[in-house]
């Protein structure tokens, strides 16, 4: 099996002069701001006589006075010296071999140092992946990377990162940032810039379209001329994407805490097509409460995330979803058919079309069924049905998605506020029977039969 290669520790500063540097005295970041665990990698990587750099979205996101989500850190230490470094580490990936580091909750992900990859390595469509496995370097016909480990110096890692934003490097030497391209000035002036040529670089990686749409939405950026023109006319590329992959980037879209801003760029950008064709085809044909109801559901999204509570995707998929569901009820209705079949038939007619796209776990499409499927029992009166609603383990998801229904002006007869007391003043002890008009009456005494009288 090939070594990946890697640069010994001098050579791998080899082009450092070409960086822009900003002095501790001229940048907000504060190693107070950093992950503790983050700093510990980077002083014993020191230690050992390796280079270590705060990169990426964690660099960009505090100069822009944002709390980062991650840390990453890039270093001249390979895979392999990484792993005998830390007891902690795991190399994962093949493609692009990366380290995490756990420390309990959080993970720290390392990179080494990347290289210009062998643009001669070409591997045919038809050649089985396997094949490739023993290899650093290689990438499609089409230009897609499939193999990407050989390594090189600072200089060549940054050049070989997606965009300048994210070309940064904080060292904690002298506490300085390092900057290989224009990322200090497209931070000032807003801008989403591809390093290299973009088309060249949406072919070495599709996914980079999306990442440039979420970046925009994320930062409230602009993508740059040249980084967004070959954006429509290479989104065909997504294809070769599989749709595991897409299903990850598709929430990491969603679930970013922007959810209303990338939506509305996904819709303007045709990649947006290889993750949401069914739900936008939807909202061309159908108005009213079905489309109010997506665009509510974002906006709660939204909110739910900026006030730290989490966000299932089942949740999301089943608002994105509902217009399209509605519309398929609508092509099957018929009047001898049996309503409970036909809603079975279209739900699972709509979760496999949107798995073609983006490959939803199938614990995800079971719990977004289940949120559907509980809209029709929570409108039934009957005591069986309130009970069973009621302890239903997707209950709340149910009930939250009754109140989205109502909000985006569907008319459900007050449901959402008869569940909404049944929850805060009435139990289960205290139904007996729900009248037509959703009213709770008061318990009537209970009769007991006299007992039988002792025999004489």
């Amino acid at each position: 099996m090939n070594q990946p290669t890697t640069s010994s520790s001098t050579s791998a500063l080899a082009g450092i002069e070409k960086a822009t540097l900003l002095e501790r005295d001229h940048h907000p970041i504060s190693r107070k701001q950093i992950s503790p665990n983050a700093v510990r990698v980077l002083y014993k990587l020191a230690e050992a006589g390796h280079h270590g750099f705060l990169v990426g979205g964690g660099v960009r996101d505090l100069l822009l006075g944002k709390s980062p989500k991650d840390f990453d850190i890039a270093t001249d230490a390979s895979p392999e010296q990484l792993k005998s470094l830390f007891r902690n580490a795991r190399i994962i990936g093949r493609r692009f071999k990366i380290i995490h580091l756990r420390f309990g909750r959080e993970i720290i992900e390392v990179t080494t140092f990347r290289a210009p990859h062998d643009t001669e390595n070409k591997i045919a469509d038809n050649v089985p992946r396997r094949r490739i496995q023993n290899q650093d370097s290689a990438h499609s016909t089409a230009g897609m990377i499939l193999r990407d480990n050989v390594y090189g110096n600072i200089d060549e890692d940054a050049l070989r990162r997606d965009f300048t934003i994210n070309a940064l490097y904080y060292t904690i030497d002298k506490f300085r940032i390092l900057d290989f391209s224009t990322g200090l000035e497209d931070l000032e002036s807003k801008q989403i810039r591809m390093i290299g040529d973009p088309a060249e670089r949406y072919k070495e990686d599709p996914v980079r379209m999306l990442r440039a749409i979420r970046f925009a939405a994320k930062l409230g950026f602009s993508i740059e001329e040249k980084t967004e023109k070959p954006i429509d006319e290479l989104a065909h590329l997504l294809e070769s994407i599989s749709t595991a992959r897409l299903f990850d980037e598709t929430i990491k879209l969603m679930a970013g805490g922007h959810a209303v801003k990338t939506f509305e760029l996904l819709r303007r950008y045709r990649p947006g097509m290889y993750l949401f064709a069914p739900t936008f085809r939807a909202l061309e044909k159908i108005s009213g409460p079905p489309s109010k109801l997506v665009d509510l559901a974002l906006e709660n999204t939204d909110s739910r995330l900026a006030a730290g509570k989490s966000v299932t995707p089942a949740f999301l998929f089943a608002a994105l979803l509902w217009p399209v569901l509605q519309l398929r009820l609508q092509s099957l209705q018929s009047n001898e058919a049996n309503q409970h079949q036909l809603f079975q038939q279209a739900a699972q007619e709509v979760l496999m079309e949107q798995i073609q796209y983006t490959a939803v776990p199938k614990r995800f499409t079971i719990a977004t069924k289940e949120i559907w499927d509980l809209q029709s029992r929570l409108m039934r009166d009957n005591r069986r049905s309130i009970d069973g609603a009621f302890n239903h383990p997707r209950f709340r998801a149910a009930y939250d998605f009754l109140l989205l229904r109502e909000d985006a002006g569907e008319d459900l007869g007050g449901r959402g506020a008869w569940w909404t007391e049944y929850q805060i003043g009435a139990t289960k002890q205290d139904i007996k029977h729900v009248n037509s008009d959703g009213e709770v009456p008061k318990k009537r005494r209970r009769r007991r039969k006299p007992k039988p009288k002792p025999a004489a």
